[in-house]
């Protein structure tokens, strides 16, 4: 009697390889497109964040503000609160870098732009070469833009009108 012996020819034994490399490749791809989409969710929800706590900075303490500075622009605003007691607060944007400063501190960077709106008491766009600019300012609207990719495209837009508290018209 032959003893017949089964078993796995090669060509099976590589069929069945080549089907587990299939598979494994894809789900290798699978989580790696996961990861690399997780990592970029958590830097634009960074970002977001930090934008958020700039505006939230700006907004409170551009609403206790007593005037808009006549230095101020459609890209700068100076104005002086009366509880920080020292001098006029500046926020700017360093085009060149996208940094967004509170005086000489940096606050956030990758902004891509900021513009202030200065409105009256009837809304009407008030232009910083106005004589009586910081008389007429009752208002403020900002623009917030960020940037995190680096496309020049804005990935966050942030606006904000503020009613100035200590306005007296």
């Amino acid at each position: 009697m032959v003893n017949k012996q089964k078993g796995m020819t090669i060509i099976e034994l590589m069929f069945t390889v080549a089907i587990l490399s299939i598979i494994i490749l894809g789900l290798v791809t699978f989580f790696t497109g996961s990861a690399k989409s997780w990592i970029t969710g958590q830097s634009q929800l960074e970002a977001q964040r930090n934008a958020r706590q700039a505006m939230e900075s700006m907004v409170r303490e551009i609403r206790h503000g007593e005037t808009a500075d006549d230095s101020s622009t459609s890209t700068s605003i100076v104005f002086n609160t009366p509880f920080n007691g020292s001098p006029d607060i500046n926020y700017y944007l360093d085009t060149g870098t996208g940094i967004l400063y509170r005086n000489a501190n940096p606050i956030i960077d990758d902004v891509l732009s900021l513009s202030f709106a200065y409105i009256d008491n009837i809304d009407n766009v008030i232009p910083t070469s106005d004589s009586e600019f910081s008389n007429k300012v009752s208002k403020i609207h900002i623009n917030l833009q960020v940037d995190i990719d680096g496309d020049s495209n804005p990935d966050i837009t942030l606006n904000s009108d503020i009613d100035l508290r200590n306005f007296d018209l």
